[in-house]
């Protein structure tokens, strides 16, 4: 998110078990609701924008709308997307083969 906007997330970690032998990670293993739309204006924007897409009638759905690009519901927290960046992540993350080491040169 824009820095300027002054977001603040918690991340809370509840329990720290094994590794499951084959699974990727990272792992989703819960997400509620949506993320807030980037350059929405910090959270008194986020709150005015949430306001103007709920009302068809308030004087900024429109616009809202069309500068976000279609409908936005607070309570989908996109899961396939989420589901795509873990799954860079995890091939960025995985341990890379091992070159051989070179045998030394006999003299």
């Amino acid at each position: 998110y824009d820095f300027g906007d002054n977001w603040h997330h918690v991340i809370k970690v509840e329990k720290i078990d094994d590794a499951v032998p084959g699974a990727d990670y990272p792992r989703l293993v819960r997400a509620i609701g949506a993320c807030p739309p980037e350059d929405v204006g910090g959270f008194p924007g986020y709150a005015n924008f949430l306001d103007a897409m709920a009302d068809p009638k308030h004087e900024e759905h429109d616009r809202m709308v069309e500068w976000y690009g279609g409908k936005f519901d607070p309570e989908e927290a996109e899961i396939g997307r989420i589901l795509d960046s873990f799954e860079r992540l995890a091939k960025k993350w995985a341990p890379k083969p091992r070159k051989p080491k070179a045998a030394p040169k006999s003299l």
